[in-house]
Formats: structure tokens, sequence, C-alpha cells
């Protein structure tokens, strides 16, 4: 099956498409001559999935998928939250909401072991031909390491210590371990799940 991913990041649609695998042609909106920004306006991480969807649908009519994704951080509040690729102000900048996050926990008191506790939470919203929304949840839980650690992965990766690996970040493992753990291979592997069922 063709699918458009509603990405423009190589790093999730690699992730997507290992854990699709064969039976799943994933392609981007820019191979499809879709070059503007697509909307992200929702208050919570579905209500962006979905709006990136159905933004995609209307405008090909074809089968396609979007994630939103947030790194919830107890110590603050569940922040970064859905501003999780602006956290340190527009642009997706990596290295600043990495060193912006860092910053904002330093300045905290450390109250228990617990402090650092973070989790990565994915909602994708996945559109077939009907236009009906279907929708796939997934979560990995781990905590804030004290410094950036590792080459691998992308965006908070560095920084994140998956309970799945304990001392190792996500950038630290490999690709087919993060897959096997990661919020968003979790929840694309329901999704695929869910298509396999059909």
């Amino acid at each position: 099956m063709r699918i458009i991913f509603a990405t423009a990041n190589s790093g999730k649609l690699r992730e997507a498409a290992e854990v699709l695998g064969p039976d799943f042609e994933v392609v981007t909106p820019l191979s499809l001559g879709i070059t503007e920004d697509i909307p992200e306006t929702g208050s919570t991480l579905q209500e962006n999935s979905l709006q990136k969807a159905q933004y995609l649908f209307e405008r090909t009519g074809l089968p396609c998928f979007a994630d939103d994704t947030g790194l919830e951080v107890d110590a603050l509040g569940g922040a970064p939250g859905i501003y999780s690729a602006r956290y340190a102000g527009p642009g997706h900048d990596h290295e600043a909401n990495m060193k912006k996050l860092l910053a904002d926990l330093e300045k905290l008191p450390a109250k228990d072991p617990e402090f650092r506790r973070a989790r990565f939470r994915t909602v994708v919203t996945l559109i077939l031909a009907d236009g009906t929304p279907h929708f796939f949840d997934g979560v990995c839980e781990g905590a804030i390491a004290q410094a950036k650690r590792g080459t691998g992965g992308f965006g908070y990766d560095p920084v994140f210590l998956p309970d799945a690996y304990p001392g190792r970040t996500l950038a630290e493992v490999s690709e087919e371990e993060k897959n096997a753990v990661s919020h968003r291979g979790r929840a694309i592997r329901a999704m695929a799940g869910w298509l396999k069922s059909i």
C-alpha cells in the first residue's frame, strides 16, 4: 500500500518505513509536490495529529497518516509537551531545545529520585479512502539524562534515558533497539497491526 506520512523529518520517515515493512511504500508530502507547512494549531497531540492527516487527505485523497509527539517531563509539569519541537523558540532547533530543557531542570531542586522522570508520547492519526480518522497511541517511559550522550537518533534522543535500556540514551542504542521500544514505533506498530487486520 502506498501511504503518505506527514513529515519532512528523514529520521521519522526511516523509522516509520522500517516499522511498517515492505508491504507499505511510505512517501512524504514533498515527494508529491506539497511544499507548504502543514498547520499544527491544536491544543493536544491528538488534535495536531488529526489536523495534519486531514490536511493531506483533503489535498490528495490518498491514504495518509500523521503523528504528533511530545516529551513530558514530570518536574516541569508535563512540559514541553505539545511544544516539544518549539521549546526554545520557532525553528525546530534540536540543540537549542535540549539545552533549554537541561537548563530548566538544573534550576529546580531535585526533590526525589523520580525528579527526572519523563516520557515520550505519540498519537498517530490514520485516514484511509473513506476519510474516517483512526487513532493509535504509543508511550516510551524513561528519564532525562544529566547531559547529552550518543550520536544516533534525532530530537531529544541524546538526553532521554529509556527504561528499556538502563544507562543508555536513545542516541546510544541501535535503530533496531530504538524502534522496538520507541513511542512512535509502538504507535505505528499498532497502526500496522490494525491495517493488516482489516
